[in-house]
């Protein structure tokens, strides 16, 4: 039965207003390290972020390596990963005109509560000797994520980056899965704070060793060059970069907190 002009009218504007809305619909891709997305932080802030922009925040997360190949090839329009050197080096190679801090948080040494290697202590360097020398089993990342970059770098200040011991384990995960299989295997691991606060499968792990300068571990947030890559949406992206390095969105990371423990701490630089 044919329609009504009236009703034929109104089925029109619906459908012209469905298509619209959604050429009207904003949205970017943010490349990120695993951390800030299994630490639960994604999710406390971008919907906050999107009542107060309109811009829907679609998130890659990926060991850091990983997420800053995807910027570098222009499927991301922000890359926000914690590998200070691999950054500067994205920025160096053209492909952001600059860095800036967001947040910082540390890392831990994870390990059973009875701690047969004996690390408990705040020296991140004394620890890792100890579980080569007693080839406890020790879960690395493996993965070029910013974790995995800091662990080689804790190894590589101690006589024993050559020989990690017997026990050492690359699984080629992210920090989820890795503090799965140390959990479920009684092994050592590094993992950032954050992800280790909302990691509910903790089994016998604690954590040994904290509270090591060494252990900073901080978070940088860039723009992907629309030089680089002219489909960038660089002001949708511009827009959720200040937003998270200014008033609003430091002040939300802060109060991010599990079990009244505050996860990252906010340090944003103009």
């Amino acid at each position: 039965m044919a329609l009504s002009r009236g009703l034929t009218a109104a089925v029109l504007g619906t459908a012209g207003a469905l298509v619209s809305g959604a050429a009207l619909a904003q949205s970017i891709v943010v490349a990120s390290t695993t951390s800030t997305e299994q630490s639960g932080l994604f999710a406390h802030l971008l919907p906050v972020f999107k009542t107060v922009s309109g811009i829907d925040v679609k998130v890659v997360a990926l060991g850091t390596g990983q997420a800053i190949d995807i910027a570098r090839r222009g499927d991301a329009d922000v890359l926000f990963v914690h590998d200070r050197v691999a950054e500067d080096k994205f920025v160096a190679d053209g492909f952001a005109a600059k860095r800036q801090d967001v947040m910082y948080n540390d890392f831990v040494l994870i390990g059973p509560q009875a701690d047969p290697a004996q690390t408990k202590g705040n020296d991140i360097m004394a620890a890792l000797k100890k579980v080569a020398t007693a080839n406890a089993l020790f879960i690395s990342r493996g993965d070029k994520s910013g974790t995995h970059a800091a662990e080689l770098r804790f190894w590589k200040m101690t006589d024993t980056e050559a020989n990690k011991g017997s026990g050492y384990k690359a699984c080629g995960c992210g920090m989820g899965p890795a503090l799965n299989i140390a959990s479920s295997s009684g092994a050592y691991a590094i993992s950032d704070r954050g992800t280790w606060l909302n990691f509910k499968n903790r089994g016998d792990l604690a954590v040994l060793v904290e509270s090591d300068k060494r252990l900073f571990n901080q978070y940088g947030v860039m723009m992907v060059s629309a030089a680089q890559h002219p489909q960038v949406k660089t002001a949708e992206g511009q827009q959720f970069i200040d937003w998270v390095t200014g008033p609003a969105g430091q002040a939300l990371i802060a109060s991010y907190k599990i079990g009244g423990e505050q996860l990252f701490f906010p340090n944003a630089t103009k």
